[in-house]
């Protein structure tokens, strides 16, 4: 079988951490031939750190050097590289989230349709053994029809205090974008991506703006802080279901904390840790299973599928208009804010 030849655009810590070492476990299917960063310097480093044969000078020489990209660059690039990627002919894994607005989303999703050229968003939550576990218990009707989800992704103190994550110019926002988004993505997925009809959101920076705050994630400077470092929303559907939904980098909470679960009409599950509710025999049940939240193991299960995809060998786990709804909401959640008034998809 042919391999397909692989470039990285971006090569800081996401690329080194998860995407390289994944794609080395399969090198049976897959090789990293190429890669690209704006820091000519660093691309060389990481390319011989990582055995990968070449640094490219531009991405456009990168594009005609290889058959797939994996895009891991500041979110402003997202819809930049991706489409440019497709229209030469590229299939493309672009980093989470898919891209700063919900119109560069519907770019990059056209531009996969007019190029036949598959558009994959690094949402790798949904490959966890838990969200995978509760994928099939939902479909098996162990729950029936979802009527509130609730979803909560809060850090204590761990605004991160490197890369560009707290830079709003080149990300969008904070923990909503950065965090939140794997959460609100996961959600629309198990729920089977219901439609948003309308979304009431609220956002909050005032710890991370005041002077001396601890901080697990190493320092920042509060005074050039202009993202969210928390956020809550309420998310109603079509379909007449609703979502409770809360995420942070920063809050005074006892502890950091992840919960997601669904109450239905037959049923209920949460998958942190797994249990599914329900109420039978008389009496109410309460069902668990070993199901792990392991970030490795869905980075590596998430590579599979991408390559595989690409050979024609698999369907994509995530798809663009799955995940162009994801930043549609997390459009709505910022714009709410900003107007103090729900708005209306």
């Amino acid at each position: 079988m042919t391999k397909l030849k692989m470039g990285i655009i971006g090569v800081g810590g996401i690329a080194q951490q998860r995407h390289i070492p994944a794609y080395q476990k399969m090198q049976d299917k897959v090789e990293i031939t190429h890669v690209y960063d704006v820091n000519s310097e660093r691309a060389r480093d990481v390319a011989e750190q990582h055995n990968i044969p070449y640094a490219a000078e531009s991405f456009h020489d990168l594009f005609t050097k290889v058959d797939a990209v994996t895009i891991c660059t500041p979110n402003k690039f997202h819809a930049e590289m991706a489409i440019a990627a497709l229209e030469a002919g590229l299939h493309v894994l672009c980093e989470k989230p898919m891209a700063m607005t919900a119109g560069e989303a519907e770019q990059m999703t056209a531009a996969s349709k007019r190029s036949g050229k598959l558009l994959q968003v690094a949402y790798h939550y949904r490959y966890t053994e838990t969200a995978r576990t509760a994928k099939q218990a939902i479909e098996g009707g162990e729950i029936g029809d979802p009527l509130v989800t609730r979803v909560q992704a809060l850090r204590r103190r761990k605004v991160p205090g490197w890369g560009v994550f707290t830079n709003k110019e080149l990300q969008g926002g904070g923990s909503l974008i950065d965090y939140g988004c794997h959460f609100l993505d996961l959600a629309l997925w198990l729920l089977d991506d219901p439609e948003p009809v309308e979304v009431m959101g609220t956002t909050y920076n005032r710890l991370s703006k005041t002077p001396n705050q601890l901080n697990d994630w190493g320092a920042f400077d509060p005074e050039t802080f202009d993202v969210d470092d928390h956020v809550s929303a309420s998310i109603r559907f079509a379909d007449g279901s609703s979502m409770l939904f809360e995420c942070s980098w920063a809050a005074n909470i006892k502890e950091d904390t992840k919960h997601l679960s669904i109450s239905g009409a037959d049923g209920g599950l949460s998958l942190y840790p797994f249990e599914i509710y329900q109420p039978k025999h008389g009496t109410f049940m309460t069902n668990t299973a070993k199901a792990d939240h392991n970030e490795t193991e869905a980075g590596d299960l998430q590579a599979v599928n991408f390559v595989n995809s690409c050979l024609g060998l698999a369907i994509p786990v995530v798809k663009a208009e799955e995940a162009m709804q994801t930043t549609r909401i997390i459009e709505a959640i910022y714009k709410s804010s900003e107007t103090g008034a729900s708005v209306k998809l």
